[in-house]
């Protein structure tokens, strides 16, 4: 046991994305206030990555259609960076008029999926996206770029993905200067073990990319695989409020890990994320009255660990059953 923690990081940046990837897929439009709220209160409880929005055609996901105003309106004076995930150049000139942090450009591992979400080869975005960067370097090179490889570890259309295709997707994003990468479990089809033995893989080819994980929890093992990514050295991971989430192009895929059960995880096990867990939860339980409809956080139903209840609760309760 002590072998297993020394191994992992003391210190996890937790990147929340109910703003994108939270609400991209859900039946009825969230107003725009309400996005904003639920973005102010995660910057309450002290999140300082936020994956805000995305910059796509509001026609093909209409959630995202206030995204330049939803930047726009929230707090920009707490250290927070307000990330935002785009597919091409005129998402890119969009997020950088709107003022963007960091750009997240998406392709997908497998060749379908990149095709139903894109609707082109994975060679051809990642010869656009290529072409996104250069843009945005030349326009500002404060903004960061990050690679995001969807379907990383199985797509509902191909199967498991090879590690070997992997590692040609991260060869292309190297190829173009990007030194963070996230490897995302789109549909939720990655195990523990797997999760593993491919970070390990892709971290010993490419010692010097800062690997991050993105993951749902559409079959239940988010938070194992998680777990699986510290073992072997991930220090950043996406997670959703109230376990949001879903990809409108992908059959099943239902929501990330929830942040608030991820920071709990995090916290008994000693690993520091900077959060205020309590004031997360706080936050996390508004979102039914948003979305209209019940979220998938184990902590809001079961409570935390430490939370302990008067043993007198517990007679009563017996005696009422009797």
């Amino acid at each position: 046991m002590s072998d297993i923690s020394a191994a992992m990081p003391r210190h996890v940046i937790v990147t929340d994305v109910v703003g994108r990837d939270g609400f991209q897929d859900e039946p009825r439009i969230i107003p725009t206030d309400e996005k904003v709220r639920v973005i102010e209160g995660l910057v309450r409880a002290g999140v300082t990555s936020i994956e805000v929005t995305s910059f796509v055609h509001p026609k093909v996901v209409p959630q995202m259609a206030d995204a330049a105003e939803v930047l726009a309106r929230v707090p920009r004076d707490r250290g927070v960076t307000y990330s935002a995930l785009l597919p091409n150049l005129k998402g890119a000139q969009r997020a950088l008029a709107a003022g963007i942090d960091e750009i997240h450009l998406v392709v997908s591992a497998s060749e379908s999926h990149n095709r139903a979400n894109l609707n082109r080869g994975t060679q051809e975005s990642l010869d656009q996206l290529r072409e996104v960067a250069e843009y945005v370097r030349a326009e500002d090179p404060k903004v960061a770029l990050v690679g995001t490889i969807a379907t990383s570890f199985g797509c509902p259309f191909d199967g498991a993905v090879p590690v070997d295709r992997l590692l040609w997707v991260i060869e292309q994003f190297r190829a173009m200067g990007m030194a963070s990468i996230a490897l995302a479990d789109t549909t939720g089809m990655a195990n523990p073990l797997q999760v593993g033995q491919t970070v390990a893989a892709v971290k010993q080819r490419f010692p010097e990319v800062d690997f991050q994980l993105h993951l749902h929890n559409t079959r239940g093992l988010g938070l194992a695989n998680a777990f699986a990514g510290l073992q072997v050295g991930v220090t950043r991971f996406d997670a959703a409020l109230g376990g949001l989430g879903g990809c409108p192009f992908a059959p099943g895929a239902t929501g990330n890990i929830s942040t608030e059960d991820l920071v709990h995880m995090l916290h008994e096990m000693g690993i520091e994320t900077g959060i205020d867990l309590d004031a997360l939860i706080a936050e996390a339980k508004k979102l039914p009255d948003i979305v209209g409809h019940e979220v998938e956080s184990f902590v809001i139903k079961g409570g935390k660990a430490c939370d302990l209840h008067p043993f007198e609760e517990i007679k009563i309760a017996r005696s009422a059953a009797a």
